[in-house]
């Protein structure tokens, strides 16, 4: 059976509200994260210099599935990875105005406990 791109789990081209193409995935197996990366294929060493301490590079695999975006512990190994990568985007739109009481439709809490936290009754 053939299957769309990111059908099991991998990337798929979104376009960011900044405007470019970013890849989307999660990463990881039981705490996955989720990535949004630059769409741009890098060579390792390119994409190694870009990282910082909240912006990491990903491996990219290319099947006939598509794209899967993987832990880039290839630099670990002694040889140059052969590999694309690509790198964490970094959004240039404008943080969205979002106002305190978004989610809860325009009323303000009743309780000191946070939206979403569950509570003992």
């Amino acid at each position: 059976m053939t299957r769309p791109p990111g059908s099991r789990g991998g990337a798929r081209r979104v376009r960011c509200r900044c405007g470019r193409t970013v890849l989307r995935q999660l990463v990881g197996q039981r705490a996955a994260l989720d990535v949004t990366a630059d769409a741009d294929f890098l060579p390792a060493a390119a994409a190694v210099a870009l990282r910082e301490p909240n912006r990491l590079d990903w491996c990219v695999r290319t099947g006939r599935d598509g794209i899967e975006l993987l832990w880039a512990d290839c630099h670990r190994r002694k040889s140059e990875c052969d590999r694309p990568h690509v790198i964490d985007h970094k959004c240039t739109a404008p943080p969205t105005a979002r106002s305190a009481h978004a989610h809860g439709r325009g009323r303000p809490r009743k309780t000191s406990v946070p939206e979403g936290q569950l509570t003992l009754g």
